[in-house]
C-alpha cells in the first residue's frame, strides 16, 4: 500500500523516537488515518505510536480534539490555525510527546481560489514546547495528494522532537 519512501520514513521515525523513548500521536483529516497506518505498518510500532485521531468532519474536530468551533468558523477547517489546534488537541488527549496533524483539500472537488485542491496544512506540537504549521500545495489526483501529505507529515515528525522525554 505504501511506497518504499514512506515505509522507510516511517521506519526511521519509529527507530529514532523509540531510541529516545518518545511517543507520537496523529490527528488526521484529509488523510483519513493513513499517517497512523504508515507508522503502524512497521513491526514494533506499538512502542512509539500512542494513538491516532481521524477527525474528518468539523464536529469530530471539536468533539475529539476540542478544536474551538469559533476557530473553524473564522478560518475554515483547512487553515494553519486549525492544523495547530488539532495538533495541540491530540497532544492534550494522548500520552504522546509529539503529535502531527493534517488538514487539507485532497480533491477532486472542494477546492477554491484561496484553498485549491492539493492545499494542505501540516502541524506538529511538542509536549512542553511549541506548535507550528506549514502550508503545502501538492500536485496530482486525490491519491497523490494524500500520499504526498503522509510523506511530508512523516518528514515533519522526524524534525519535531522534545528536548527531553516525559517517560
Amino acid at each position: 500500500m505504501f511506497s518504499d519512501t514512506i515505509r522507510d520514513l516511517a521506519a526511521q521515525t519509529l527507530a529514532e523516537y523509540g531510541l529516545a523513548g518518545y511517543m507520537v500521536a496523529t490527528a488526521e483529516s484529509c488523510t483519513g488515518g493513513l499517517i497512523a497506518g504508515a507508522l503502524t505498518d512497521i513491526a514494533g510500532s506499538s512502542k512509539v505510536v500512542d494513538r491516532g485521531f481521524v477527525t474528518y468532519t468539523n464536529i469530530a474536530k471539536t468533539e475529539m480534539l476540542r478544536v474551538p468551533a469559533s476557530l473553524l468558523h473564522a478560518h475554515g477547517a483547512v487553515s494553519p490555525e486549525v492544523a495547530v489546534a488539532m495538533a495541540v488537541g491530540a497532544l492534550a488527549r494522548s500520552r504522546a510527546d509529539v503529535t502531527v496533524a493534517v488538514t487539507g483539500v485532497a480533491g477532486p472537488g472542494g477546492g477554491s481560489a484561496e484553498k485549491p485542491v492539493g492545499r494542505v496544512y501540516i502541524a506538529t506540537a511538542v509536549r512542553g514546547g511549541s506548535a507550528k504549521a506549514k502550508e503545502y500545495t501538492f500536485p496530482g489526483d486525490r491519491d497523490a495528494v494524500r500520499m504526498a501529505t503522509v510523506q511530508a507529515a512523516l518528514e515533519r515528525l522526524r524534525t519535531a522532537r522534545p528536548t527531553t522525554s516525559i517517560r
